[in-house]
């Protein structure tokens, strides 16, 4: 039976030197209670009657207060609790253990209260008041911070999230302490941030605070159309309170959401969700979200910043070290064909040659060193090119049977050199096969690929194969109606999985010791992938790792595609 703890049995709380006691349910009515603070406060025991304490003993902040009563109830676990009380006009500043009352059945309804009255030194900390001659009483310091506490009652959260975000440049960091802290000291289900990509139109779960026993979105992607909700909220700049959630796959009952901003421009979203019952958002809380917005926008703009000046700087640093390595190689890929050069013409300078015959070998070769030389400048020159936007084309038609016929007739007796096979497959049509594009660049990227694949290969052979695709391709300001698409493959040394990502890469090479092994710049399938791509192509590396061969594959658009019995497929299953 309710009722208030006498001077009987007084004597085991004050031993434990509570000056505050009471048991208390989830709807703020009082069962027993203890509390010789209110004499302390001028207030006389005769007005200290139950149905007083029920009338009079109040919670500035009820919405927390009670939201955390419900919490310790259904954690089953006891909470220390900053807050203030009001009796009447009296205020009490309190620190509060609010602890689960445990039941033999049924659920938890009850929580025993135990606290004491927060010292002073401590209340002038929080209302940050200076010492002054004319000092404030012990109860001015409650009722300003009372004062204060209703105007918003969520100050101090705002606070301590506002202090934890701006120290800290991490945005992962950032956005986790702000949904723990807004989560917890809201008692919703769930508190997410939600990043939007505005071209693919999606939504993304990127941190997040759940209560135990709800499923989490983590990592969950919402598309604009399927949650309206979040759209919403990206087009306005207010909160967007919503007190019942239709059709929500995730349980939702409730949700107040919010997008950051900073400069005008929005950066993600604060999303609440209540999920165990229909929820009244108050103006408290729609204010701390609107207020929330801006911190968290500008802290989430701030580490954006910094992640990409971080990452600018390490693309930078990785530019210089590859440059370097380019340079020292290239260095050496220079010095070796000058050296060349200079040395069969000294010998002949010096009448080192027996005979004529001698002679003319000592030119051949030299002649041979010039052309490597003038093959590495030429690559660092389209480089140049390249990079400086000045690369330009010469458009005309081409032909697919005599640009093969003209690549065999320089590659394939450097194959037969090495005891490699060289094969031409049968073109898909008996017809003309006519492309677009820059013959003395195509011819330069054939060389490229098939040079490649002699130098890589030792055993086995290479071959050339095409084949035509039917795909409308815009070249400039023509349409034309499909691709020719050849294919390079050789049975040489392959490329290890993990280093395929380097190949077209200006300025890096799969592996230093290779480059040192077989010589050249690296340069070739860089200059391939650009050249092709700016006439309208596409090309790709395929290779399932170390010594089991390569495949590269481009294609280049055509004027007409063949009619009759030619093979032509959807660019689909290509």
């Amino acid at each position: 039976m309710a009722s208030v703890l006498t001077t009987q049995n007084l004597t085991s709380w004050q031993e434990l030197g509570a000056e505050l006691v009471f048991m208390q349910d989830s709807s703020g009515c009082y069962s027993s209670f203890f509390g010789p603070v209110l004499s302390e406060q001028n207030i006389t025991p005769s007005e200290i009657s139950l149905a007083e304490i029920n009338r009079l003993l109040r919670p500035v902040d009820p919405d927390t207060y009670f939201a955390t009563v419900r919490r310790v109830m259904e954690r089953r676990v006891p909470e220390n609790y900053h807050c203030l009380f009001t009796y009447g006009d009296r205020a009490l500043a309190l620190e509060l253990i609010i602890s689960p009352i445990l039941q033999r059945h049924g659920a938890i309804t009850t929580v025993l209260v135990m606290g004491r009255l927060i010292e002073e030194e401590v209340l002038r900390r929080q209302a940050a008041l200076p010492r002054t001659l004319t000092e404030p009483s012990y109860q001015d310091l409650v009722k300003q911070i009372t004062r204060s506490i209703r105007r918003n009652p969520y100050q101090n959260l705002l606070n301590s999230i506002s202090r934890n975000i701006h120290l800290t440049l991490d945005l992962e960091i950032l956005w986790q302490q702000t949904v723990t802290l807004l989560g917890d000291g809201l008692n919703v289900t769930r508190c997410l941030i939600i990043s939007f990509d505005e071209a693919a139109q999606l939504f993304k779960v990127d941190s997040e605070y759940c209560t135990p026993g709800y499923s989490s979105m983590l990592g969950e992607r919402l598309t604009a159309k399927a949650d309206p909700y979040l759209q919403q909220t990206m087009l306005i700049s207010e909160p967007l309170s919503v007190e019942y959630v239709e059709h929500s796959r995730f349980g939702v009952k409730s949700m107040l959401s919010v997008s950051t901003f900073y400069k005008g421009r929005r950066n993600a979203l604060i999303c609440l969700q209540q999920c165990d019952r229909r929820r009244n958002w108050n103006d408290a809380e729609i204010a701390l979200m609107r207020e929330l917005a801006t911190h968290v926008g500008t802290a989430t703009a701030h580490a954006n910043l910094y992640r990409e000046l971080e990452q600018a700087g390490q693309q930078a640093a990785d530019a210089s070290r590859l440059k370097s390595e380019f340079l020292a190689s290239t260095s050496h890929e220079l010095r070796t064909p000058l050296n060349g050069i200079i040395g069969f013409l000294r010998l002949i300078l010096d009448g080192m040659a027996d005979d004529e015959e001698e002679e003319q070998e000592f030119l051949t070769e030299a002649h041979k060193s010039a052309l490597h030389l003038l093959n590495i400048i030429n690559d660092i020159l389209d480089i140049a090119k390249i990079e400086s936007g000045q690369l330009e084309l010469e458009f005309n038609e081409v032909s697919l049977p005599d640009l093969l016929e003209d690549v065999e007739s320089k590659t394939q007796p450097l194959a037969s050199r090495k005891g490699l096979s060289f094969e031409i497959m049968p073109l898909p049509s008996k017809e003309p096969i006519q492309m677009y594009g820059d013959y003395q660049r195509l011819l330069q990227i054939m060389l490229n690929l098939v040079g490649n694949a002699i130098k890589f290969t030792h055993d086995g052979g290479i071959t050339i194969s095409a084949e035509l695709m039917r795909q409308q391709v815009l070249v400039g300001d023509r349409a034309l109606p499909g691709l020719a698409k050849v294919r390079v493959a050789d049975t040489g040394i392959g490329v290890p999985l993990d280093k395929r990502d380097k190949l077209f890469k200006h300025f890096s090479q799969v592996d230093a010791s290779r480059t040192k092994a077989y010589g050249g710049t690296g340069l070739g399938l860089a200059i391939s992938q650009k050249l092709v791509e700016t006439m309208g192509g596409t090309i790709e590396f395929f290779s399932m790792g170390e010594h089991l061969g390569s495949t590269v594959t481009f294609t280049v658009p055509v004027l007409e595609l063949p009619v009759g019995k030619a093979k032509v497929r959807p660019s689909r299953s290509a």
